[in-house]
């Protein structure tokens, strides 16, 4: 792995992560290891769709050693003292029903309540509960699942080909949210969802995660914050020692690392 690691870990008093994907092809578990590695924190909350639950029942088990690997970075940070909350999302939604159980020094909680250093509060929840496509439809989320998957693995063939001209990482997906205008639309749509309910909770902010899209901005009175995921952009959110905010891209501080090759597996997904 060529990682690019301080000779000093970063320390900050939170991180936030969500869609990881543990158990998806698409999962770029190398780069979360490399970030594990890097970080410490006081709490770390992870916002979601940690694990997908719906591909490995759509297309069988797949846990690689770096999944695996993942899971022991999480587990080892618990064990020496962070605090972590885990956050169901709606590919891991079967974990919902232990909300409120406390295993060690990790707690599952539906919506979570987080003071920042600067006595902010914020409301953290997934946010698939806002998404008009899977609370309308579980046939239009499916169909929806189907065409990113897709998306994905073009993704991937074509950053397998860039990383060989010495370009690089770079998404697709990405792309389309900011530019495409119904894409745009939808994500609008959802970030005045989540702050609705901030006001409703009567709290400073909202931390989600789900539509792989990280961003904080304010809207309204209300502070938007998104983490974004680890499928396609490699984003984190963190908060300082003095309760400031920020998202990390993980990809543009390391150097590319290799992820694993595509196979015929990965090309029956499209």
């Amino acid at each position: 792995m060529n990682s690019v690691h301080q000779l000093r870990p970063l320390r900050y008093r939170s991180v936030w992560l969500s869609d990881i994907h543990l158990g998806y092809r698409g999962c770029k578990a190398e780069y979360l290891i490399d970030f594990l590695d890097s970080v410490q924190c006081e709490y770390l909350f992870l916002v979601g769709d940690i694990f997908d639950l719906w591909y490995m029942r759509r297309k069988g088990l797949y846990w690689p050693q770096s999944h695996n690997d993942v899971m022991r970075k999480i587990l080892g940070k618990a064990k020496h003292g962070t605090r972590v909350v885990y956050i169901p999302g709606n590919h891991d939604e079967d974990f919902r029903e232990l909300d409120g159980m406390v295993f060690g020094n990790i707690s599952i909680h539906n919506r979570y309540i987080h003071e920042t250093a600067d006595n902010k509060r914020l409301l953290i929840l997934h946010g698939d509960e806002f998404d008009n496509a899977i609370r309308c439809s579980k046939l239009v989320g499916y169909l929806g699942e189907k065409s990113y998957d897709v998306l994905l693995y073009t993704n991937r063939c074509l950053n397998a080909f860039r990383r060989r001209l010495g370009f690089p990482y770079w998404s697709i997906s990405t792309f389309l949210k900011s530019n495409v205008k119904n894409a745009v639309n939808v994500i609008h749509d959802f970030e005045q969802a989540v702050a609705n309910e901030a006001r409703r909770a009567g709290v400073d902010g909202l931390v989600c995660g789900h539509i792989h899209h990280a961003e904080i901005r304010q809207i309204g009175e209300v502070l938007y914050c998104n983490d974004g995921d680890w499928v396609e952009n490699c984003t984190a959110m963190v908060e300082h020692r003095d309760g400031m905010l920020e998202i990390l891209h993980w990809s543009d501080v390391v150097r590319p690392i290799k992820q694993h090759p595509v196979t015929d597996a990965d090309k029956k997904i499209a």
